[in-house]
């Protein structure tokens, strides 16, 4: 997005000139606007038309002896307040992230990493129930990543699970009046290109959370992810798996786990056209499940087309999805046309 206003840190102190180091920051803000036309089959659609618009406000700076900040604070639809990230890059130590629940810590920032040209299959604007690994993303969390060491970067998050945009000075609920305790993930991604230029596109992911149960009823809960990309010239190839243990065993029918696949090939056109597809499956076993009788298979598929030409994207997206919610004989189908203004 293109900056539209830039703002000096020091227009913003006022009487706090006692802070010197702040006067090397700076603070931009940049923004965009989405509108949808939504097509729906075997549902109900209503006024098809949608717009969101965004606003977020990034800063950054530099300390004395070479350490960077910064800050990152989302504003979402009607420029209501989504969350806020701010790091510290310490040179050759590694990085500091505190992060309000936008998604981007733990393993949640590998839920998806499969190559499109828009959106994933379930994001593209049709509402499928998936169930995804969260790990620590959605709650107030705090991560520690390493420098990246022969292409390798290892990062580790903690969160009080469920808790989200907790104040300054003040502290979230939770502890063993919820269900769920602390949560813990590590992940490791890996770009092995080994010094030849054809594994320059190789990406692998791994990663883990854990999360200790408070009541009695409840086994701890576990999730996992793994996979690989591969970038080659205009070509992207993706495939992953991940699932999720809940610990939830109290009844016959509580669901005891998700088990996902997903792979995905993206073609850049040119500069300005691309082409993708993307399929996601997610099966749903409960406790009385012997070989994945009683599970519950949710599926969905998109093939998308994006043209970006200045600051103006059109894009259109077929989705598909078979056992919404994971409920059997559910399908929905939908065509999604956007275009996106950013500034």
């Amino acid at each position: 997005m293109n900056k539209y206003t830039k703002i000096g840190c020091s227009a913003l102190c006022g009487s706090l000139a006692a802070i010197s180091t702040a006067n090397a920051g700076e603070l931009t803000v940049t923004g965009g606007v989405d509108m949808s036309w939504v097509s729906l089959t075997n549902d109900v659609t209503g006024n098809p038309i949608g717009m969101g618009s965004n606003l977020t406000f990034k800063g950054n700076g530099e300390l004395d002896n070479g350490w960077t900040f910064d800050l990152s604070v989302a504003h979402a639809n009607a420029s209501a307040y989504s969350a806020a990230v701010a790091s510290v890059t310490m040179g050759g130590l590694g990085k500091i992230t505190i992060n309000q629940g936008d998604s981007s810590a733990g393993i949640q920032a590998f839920d998806d990493k499969m190559p499109t040209a828009w959106e994933e299959p379930w994001g593209a604007g049709l509402s499928t129930g998936l169930v995804k690994v969260t790990g620590v993303g959605t709650s107030m969390s705090a991560q520690y990543a390493t420098p990246t060491f022969g292409g390798a970067t290892i990062s580790v998050a903690t969160a009080e699970i469920g808790q989200t945009d907790t104040g300054d000075k003040a502290s979230g609920g939770g502890g063993k009046a919820s269900a769920f305790g602390r949560g813990y993930d590590a992940t490791i991604n890996v770009n092995p290109s080994l010094g030849t230029e054809i594994l320059s596109g190789l990406n692998v992911f791994v990663g883990g959370h854990y999360a200790e149960a408070y009541t009695l009823i409840d086994n701890n809960y576990y999730e996992g992810v793994a996979g690989i990309t591969f970038d080659i010239g205009p070509v992207s190839l993706g495939f992953g798996k991940q699932g999720r243990l809940t610990g939830k065993r109290t009844t016959a029918t509580d669901v005891d786990y998700y088990r996902n696949t997903q792979y995905a090939v993206a073609f850049n056109i040119n500069d300005n056209l691309s082409l993708s597809y993307g399929y996601h499956d997610s099966y749903q076993g409960t406790v009385n499940d012997t070989v994945d009788q009683v599970s519950k298979q949710l599926e969905v598929e998109s093939a998308q087309i994006a043209y970006t030409v200045g600051g103006a994207s059109l894009r259109i997206a077929e989705v598909k999805a078979k056992n919404v919610a994971y409920a059997a004989g559910v399908d929905r189908d939908a065509t999604i046309v956007s275009l996106a203004l950013a500034f």
